[in-house]
C-alpha cells in the first residue's frame, strides 16, 4: 500500500497546468453510450475513477482506447445492460450510467453505487425523475431492475434539490427520448454546461444548461463528436489552498477563470491577491493569512462543497477564526480529525465547524477517509513542520492526477512510497 510522505514547510514556485475535470469526465463517457459511432474525448484525466468508467463501457461492449489524455469511445458493438456489483462498488458516479444505458437498451440492471463515504447521498431524485419520463423501476435487495417497454418519454420534472447527477442522468436520458422533456431547479455546474456542449454536439437538442431550466427535445438519434473536457475547478482550487498556506506565488494555467470564481472571495479575504488572464492565475500570498468570516458550501455558482475540505486545511494556520457551514452533505468533516493529529484547532457541532488558527502544524501520520479530506492533508502537509504521512491514496486517486508529482515540480519535497 502506497503512502505519501511530505517533509515540510514547503514553498511553491512556477506553473502548474490544470488536468481535465473528473466531474465532467465520467457522464462524459456515460452519455457517449447513446452515439450510434466513436466519440473522442480529449483532456481526460488519468484517474482511477476514470479508468472504472472505462471497464464499465467495455464490460457493456464498447471498444475504448486510450492514448495518453484521449479516450476513443465506439460504442456501436455495446450490447449489454447489466453493470456487476464490484464495478459500482467502486465510485458512487457510476449511477450516472442508469439513464444511458436504459436510453439505449430499453433496460438496465445495476446495483447501489459505492465511492466516498459522505453520509446519505440518495439516488432517490435519479430514480424518480426516471419514473417520470416512463422508466419501470425494480428495487430488490439493493439491485435496481429498470425497463422501459414503451421506451423513455419526455416529461416535466421539477428537482426539489438542485442535483447535480440527477440533472446530468435526465439529460442524457431525455436526449433519445420521444418528446420534450423540461427541468426545473437543474443544477447549474459547469459540468452541467459541458455536457451539454458534447450531446448537442453529438446531434442532441439541449437548451438553457447553466440556468435553472433546462429543456431538452427528444431526437431519434446521436452521432459521434471530438470534445474537450473542461478544466477541473476542484483540482485548480486545491492548488490554490496549497500556495495559500504556504505563503507562495503559483500561477494555475489551463483553466476556466468563472468557474473557480466562488472561491476566490474567500481567497482574498485571507489576503491573497491574483492576477487573472484569460485561461490563467497567478496568486500571491501573504506571509500570515487572516481568518475568513464564513464559508457555506452551496450549488453552483455558490461555494462548492468539494473545495470546502482543502479551504478548511488552508485556514488552520490562519490568524483568528473561521467558521464552515457545509449544506450539502452530512458527513464532510471526516478530515477534521487527521488535521487535529497535525496540531489544528478546530470544533465540529453539526454542520458547522470551527477552526481557530494556530502558530504552527506538526507533520504526524495520518489516513484520507475520502477524496477531497485527502487532499485537504496534502495541503495541510505541505505547511507542516517535519514529516507527514498520508496513507489511503486510493482516495486521492479517484480525483487527482499524479498530485504528488505536480506538487514536487512546484519545488514540494514530496514522496510516494
Amino acid at each position: 500500500m502506497s503512502e505519501l510522505f511530505i517533509q515540510g514547510p514547503n514553498k511553491l514556485s512556477g506553473e502548474i497546468c490544470i488536468h481535465g475535470a473528473k466531474n465532467s469526465t465520467l457522464p462524459l463517457m456515460a452519455a457517449s453510450l447513446l452515439c450510434d459511432n466513436e466519440c473522442i474525448l480529449h483532456n481526460c484525466p488519468v484517474l482511477s475513477d476514470v479508468d472504472t468508467s472505462l471497464k464499465i463501457l467495455r464490460y457493456l461492449g464498447c471498444r475504448v482506447q486510450r492514448s495518453g489524455n484521449d479516450v476513443a469511445i465506439d460504442p456501436s458493438s455495446a450490447d449489454q445492460c447489466k453493470i456487476p456489483d464490484s464495478l459500482m462498488r467502486e465510485m458512487r458516479s457510476s449511477i450516472i450510467f442508469l439513464g444511458a444505458i436504459v436510453s439505449r437498451m430499453g433496460k438496465a440492471e445495476l446495483s447501489f453505487p459505492g465511492g466516498c463515504e459522505l453520509g446519505p447521498r440518495p439516488i432517490d431524485l435519479h430514480l424518480l425523475a426516471l419514473r417520470k419520463m416512463g422508466v419501470i423501476i425494480e428495487e430488490d435487495h439493493g439491485c435496481l431492475k429498470c425497463s422501459a417497454p414503451d421506451g423513455v418519454k419526455g416529461t416535466c420534472i421539477n428537482l426539489s434539490f438542485p442535483s447535480v447527477g440527477a440533472t446530468e442522468n435526465i439529460m442524457i436520458a431525455a436526449s433519445c427520448a420521444k418528446g420534450t422533456t423540461i427541468i426545473t431547479n437543474a443544477a447549474r455546474e459547469p459540468e452541467i454546461w459541458d455536457l451539454a456542449d458534447f450531446l448537442n454536439s453529438c446531434g442532441a437538442k439541449i437548451y438553457g444548461a447553466g440556468e435553472s431550466t433546462v429543456v431538452i427535445e427528444g431526437v431519434k438519434s446521436l452521432s459521434g463528436c471530438e470534445h474537450r473536457v473542461i478544466p477541473d475547478r476542484i483540482a485548480a482550487s486545491t492548488f490554490l489552498a496549497a500556495a495559500a498556506i504556504t505563503g507562495s506565488t503559483l500561477t494555475v494555467s489551463q483553466i476556466i477563470p468563472e468557474h473557480i470564481a466562488p472561491v476566490i472571495p474567500i481567497l482574498e479575504e485571507c489576503g491573497c491577491h491574483f492576477d487573472i488572464s484569460k485561461s490563467s492565475m497567478k496568486i500571491t500570498a501573504p506571509k500570515r493569512l487572516g481568518r475568513v468570516k464564513s464559508v457555506r458550501t452551496m450549488p453552483y455558482p455558490g461555494f462548492p462543497t468539494d473545495a470546502q475540505a482543502p479551504v478548511m486545511a488552508m485556514t488552520t494556520l490562519s490568524d483568528g477564526t473561521s467558521v464552515f457551514i457545509e449544506t450539502i452533505f452530512e458527513s464532510r468533516y471526516k478530515h477534521v480529525g487527521e488535521l487535529l493529529r497535525l496540531g489544528a484547532n478546530i470544533k465540529v457541532e453539526g454542520r458547522v465547524a470551527i477552526v481557530e488558527g494556530v502558530s504552527r502544524l506538526s507533520g504526524a501520520p495520518v489516513e484520507a477517509a475520502d477524496l477531497r479530506g485527502g487532499a485537504a492533508l496534502v495541503v495541510a502537509g505541505l505547511a507542516a513542520q517535519g514529516v507527514t504521512q498520508i496513507s489511503g491514496l486510493k482516495h486521492l486517486d479517484r480525483g487527482y492526477e499524479s498530485l504528488e508529482k505536480s506538487l514536487a515540480s512546484l519545488g514540494a519535497d514530496i514522496k510516494r512510497i
